[in-house]
């Protein structure tokens, strides 16, 4: 398995290149297209990791896991039910994430799998959707609940989860992750929210890429979002998220303190 990173250092030079043991080797050129290794390496605590990707947008799934949906008596839909969460709404692993101005409402978690788009892809197969995945990372879906409902006659889904900083990604990209084999567990300020397989999912991320490819284009570093499962919960200010997948690492966010 390969661990991709993007970086910074302490004088603010950025770049990428493969994580491996808490050090990176870096490369030059481009990740998404032909990656060359410099010879180069960061060690561990020489840099900070980014968010791994810059996606132009991250596609973000709802009612996604047969667990989920059973609690809220929905059925399993048809096609892939999702919103769009804007680029400047990513941050990376210990960014903090801040409460909008001028609102005091409930903030929510949902640890998630990611799928990173490798290349360019539109009505895609699902037979060959693994040709279009660059790997998976971990995405905290941050939620201004109480903006989602604020107007009865449209629900605020983008305006609710597309805020600044409301989505979390990283450590790194896990290629070849065994997504079927692995389980997302939250924590909260150390205790643990959630923890849900990933084999429960209702469309898998060959079924995701494939359908959504035929909705839209979806571009190098792009993000699939799958969709979260039950223990969903709110984040006081202070308060630190943590959101792991094995196989892939530790997404770890805290809501800045007002």
């Amino acid at each position: 398995m390969t661990y991709w990173a993007r970086f910074r250092t302490k004088n603010g030079r950025k770049g990428f290149g493969i994580y491996d043991g808490g050090a990176i080797a870096e490369c030059d050129g481009d990740m998404f297209g032909e990656p060359r290794p410099t010879g180069a390496t960061l060690a561990a605590g020489a840099f900070t990791l980014e968010s791994p990707c810059q996606p132009s947008k991250i596609v973000a799934l709802w009612n996604n896991f047969h667990a989920l949906a059973a609690k809220l008596g929905k059925r399993a839909p048809a096609h892939p039910l999702y919103l769009i969460k804007p680029s400047s709404c990513v941050i990376g692993p210990d960014d903090p994430i801040l409460r909008p101005a001028g609102y005091a409402g409930k903030i929510a978690y949902e640890g998630e799998l990611g799928i990173v788009i490798g290349r360019r892809c539109k009505d895609v197969p699902a037979s060959h959707a693994g040709d279009y995945i660059l790997g998976y990372t971990c995405h905290n879906d941050v939620t201004a609940g109480d903006v989602l409902n604020e107007n009865p006659d449209f629900a605020q889904w983008c305006r609710s989860k597309g805020h600044d900083t409301f989505g979390c990604l990283g450590p790194v990209i896990a290629t070849d992750f065994d997504w079927q084999a692995a389980h997302v567990t939250t924590k909260l300020d150390g205790v643990e929210r959630q923890n849900y397989p990933l084999a429960d999912m209702i469309f898998s991320p060959a079924e995701l890429v494939s359908r959504i490819s035929h909705d839209m284009t979806l571009l190098p570093g792009d993000v699939i979002a799958c969709g979260t499962s039950l223990g969903i919960g709110s984040i006081r200010d202070g308060s630190t998220v943590e959101v792991r997948i094995d196989g892939i690492g530790s997404l770890i966010n805290t809501l800045a303190p007002r």
